[in-house]
């Protein structure tokens, strides 16, 4: 950001020198940028870098603390204006923030928001900070309960595993509250056929740990009926898949995660998945856009508060639901054209708001069928 401040104040200094913008830089910060997910991610990130004329730094830090805060000292000795992070417990951001504002770089979270429960301080730190932008996320909670709610009235399972990737992960937290209360409300109208949660075991974000984590909870578990893989990116919910399937088990245990695979359609069909919730790579592009626009003083800064934008999940449970999906979601599609992305880029905080919460399949369907 210093460099991009300094060279506006030349600029306004030579009224007569012919007008042009400095070249805005945004860092990525992220588990990884070529799993399933963070792939997809990118592959959205590059499409807007592209479309505004945005150079973009990766970093890939493996949700691992050290690597996380480290990353942002990374994207702001780099020379990044500003940047977009997914950290994994929401404590590094107090690292995060301090690194921002001592070097004049915006940041904003994506697939994360800090709790202000559960982190009262760096919460007040992320209000306060001049260069906290805000946090593109889903309702975790609500995602949790919809998919037990789904495994327990649509696939007719009692005993659920759970495999969640790292203790202590601020989205697993708000995922593992929703399975709770989906566990609840069934329970509480079906007293007498009651479903069980198990305890989270932790796969962490590779195939190799995710199938290992999976075959641990089914040996101890034999008799469960569904596992929930909470997400990861992608790649634990592949080694569960595995797991299953070496085991003879696939389609007797019915698994739901979040992240969309690349051949869902042929997971649901073979019965390897049964639920899905995902669709959500989009949301670091809002959050890009976020803070692209505070870079370009569209947007202001403020110390006393920060922009908290939710972000929509899609559900897919059968093979038809996922076809109208992967028609503008996936391959070469994406649900928006480099015009939109533009477009988006010049709305105001709240209308860019108002359309992240209404990006869906039937969204893009009415878009891109004109």
């Amino acid at each position: 950001m210093k460099k991009f401040t300094a060279l506006l104040l030349v600029l306004s200094l030579f009224t007569t020198a012919p007008a042009f913008a400095a070249p805005i830089k945004i860092g990525i910060s992220i588990w990884s940028s070529t799993d399933t997910l963070g792939s997809e991610c990118k592959r959205m990130i590059d499409a807007a870098a592209a479309a505004l004329g945005v150079q973009t730094q990766w970093v890939d830090q493996a949700h691992i603390s050290e690597q996380v805060t480290a990353s942002a000292e990374t994207l702001a000795l780099a020379g990044c204006d500003g940047i977009i992070i997914c950290n994994s417990a929401s404590a590094e951001m107090g690292s995060v923030i301090k690194t921002c504002d001592e070097n004049e770089v915006y940041v904003a979270q994506f697939f994360r928001v800090i709790d202000k429960e559960a982190n009262p301080d760096e919460y007040k730190q992320a209000c306060e900070s001049k260069y906290y932008v805000g946090a593109v996320h889903e309702s975790e909670f609500d995602n949790g309960k919809n998919l037990v709610l789904i495994l327990a009235g649509q696939k007719g399972c009692r005993k659920i595993g759970l495999e969640g990737w790292e203790p202590g992960d601020a989205t697993f937290l708000g995922r593992w509250a929703g399975y709770k209360a989906g566990v609840e409300a069934w329970n509480a109208e079906h007293p007498n056929d009651k479903v069980v949660l198990l305890d989270p075991q932790y796969g962490r974000t590779t195939t190799d740990t995710g199938r290992a984590t999976a075959e641990a909870i089914i040996d101890a578990n034999p008799d469960i009926d569904a596992l929930i893989v909470a997400g990861g990116g992608g790649d634990t919910l592949l080694g569960a898949i595995a797991a299953i399937e070496a085991k003879g088990l696939t389609g007797k245990i019915a698994v739901v995660s979040t992240d969309f695979l690349p051949d869902l359609d042929a997971k649901l069909k073979s019965g390897a998945m049964a639920a899905e919730s995902g669709g959500h790579y989009a949301d670091p592009f809002f959050a890009f856009l976020m803070v692209y626009n505070t870079i370009r003083g569209k947007y202001e800064a403020s110390d006393k508060s920060f922009h908290d934008m939710v972000f929509p999940y899609m559900y897919v449970a059968s093979p038809e639901d996922y076809e109208k999906y992967a028609k503008f979601f996936t391959g070469d599609a994406l649900p928006y054209t480099a015009e939109e992305i533009k477009a988006l880029s010049e709305l105001s905080y709240e209308d860019l708001a108002a359309a992240c919460a209404k990006l869906s399949v039937d969204d893009v369907v009415a878009r891109h069928s004109k």
